[in-house]
């Protein structure tokens, strides 16, 4: 089975690997800083002052992206899985809610991981039936999307093609222009890095 993709330009060849990162390795990643960065919020003395910040924009990327493109992969490859896709789509505008509308750290934390492993559960799905060409090419549209989505939780947007891949990207350049304007740090990178331990 092969995994519908958005219209791309013929292969050279038969055989030809496009460049870039598998999507399943790009979103384990992610997930692992994510929870990282979680962690040192919630599991230490003194987290880092703007690290709040930064988790809401890493996450409304992160997000972003994954509705854009890494759950309609799994819808239309794997058919018998679309309840739990819509579940999470559901539980991603949960969690965006409450970036935009914090109720306490404890609970954004334990949103994340709930997220984490629901996801983690239908990347390893997409894995089973995606070829590894597809799953690299999914990825290479991933980390567009991300470069182009909100930095901002806007949990009023849509949620699934067509429409999320034109309003976030509109959404996202007035939110990087903010960005700017108030020096918001929006990257892991923007971060000090943890005290060694």
């Amino acid at each position: 089975m092969t995994v519908p993709l958005p219209p791309l330009p013929p292969a050279p060849e038969e055989g030809y690997r496009p460049g870039g990162r598998s999507i399943a390795d790009l979103v384990v990643g992610e997930h692992r800083q994510l929870l990282e960065l979680v962690d040192r919020l919630t599991g230490t003395p003194e987290p880092p002052a703007d690290g709040l910040e930064v988790l809401t924009a890493a996450l409304s990327r992160h997000l972003s992206a994954e509705e854009q493109y890494l759950l309609p992969a799994v819808r239309s490859a794997r058919p018998d899985l679309a309840a739990r896709v819509d579940h999470e789509i559901d539980a991603d505008a949960g969690l965006l809610t409450a970036l935009k509308e914090p109720t306490g750290l404890g609970e954004l934390a334990e949103r994340v991981r709930r997220h984490v492993a629901g996801v983690d559960a239908l990347v390893a799905a997409l894995r089973e039936v995606a070829t590894a060409e597809e799953l690299i090419r999914l990825g290479n549209r991933l980390e567009i999307a991300e470069e182009a989505a909100p930095t901002r939780p806007h949990p009023a947007t849509p949620a699934t093609p067509p429409w999320n891949r034109i309003v976030e990207p509109a959404v996202g350049v007035v939110d990087k222009v903010r960005d700017a304007v108030s020096g918001r740090p929006t990257y892991l990178a923007d971060l000090p890095a943890p005290p060694d331990r």
